[in-house]
């Protein structure tokens, strides 16, 4: 979990498999702990074709039987087949010269938003941009993204900082330069 925390969570990402997978285990978390699906994350990537979405895309019903079998990931078939349908979301929009990175970026105008805590609990589960992201991604047809899973979703692909500010990682990723309050 530390390595996670020092070395990945809160850093920007635009890149479309990074995004799926964060996308993905966010959305994998749900009802569970992130040390869990940090644990099964290698299971993951070896399950899902290292999110290449257009790959991922292509899983069939028998795909999705034998990974509701795979320990190596949470067997959750709601989920599993929530990331066969989000590849298949995202897949089409790549062949519509679409990117799932312009979209979820767009939802802090392609800037970082660095936040200011100083504790913890001050944190929001949800923001106002990760419920319109959440419409958003519905819209047009993703699957376990509701605003929540959403705003992890920022946090962990650095769409915002949500480091305290006490924290060494909150100034090296930006904080500090227009943070917001």
């Amino acid at each position: 979990m530390l390595a996670y925390h020092d070395l990945e969570w809160g850093v920007p990402v635009r890149d479309e498999r990074t995004l799926f997978e964060r996308l993905t285990l966010e959305g994998a978390q749900a009802g569970l702990s992130w040390s869990l699906i940090l644990a099964k994350r290698e299971g993951y990537r070896r399950a899902f074709a290292g999110f290449a979405p257009d790959l991922v895309a292509r899983f069939d019903d028998a795909e999705v039987d034998r990974l509701v079998t795979d320990a190596s990931i949470i067997r959750n078939r709601q989920k599993i087949e929530s990331t066969v349908s989000n590849a298949r979301v995202i897949d089409a929009m790549h062949g519509a010269g679409d990117t799932v990175a312009e979209l979820v970026w767009s939802f802090v105008s392609d800037v970082p938003v660095h936040n200011a805590w100083t504790e913890l609990g001050q944190l929001p589960s949800a923001t106002a941009a990760s419920k319109a992201m959440s419409v958003e991604l519905r819209r047009r047809g993703f699957r376990f993204v509701g605003p929540v899973t959403c705003y992890s979703t920022m946090q962990s692909a650095g769409l915002v900082n949500d480091h305290v500010i006490s924290c060494p990682r909150w100034r090296e990723l930006g904080g500090g330069v227009g943070s917001a309050s």
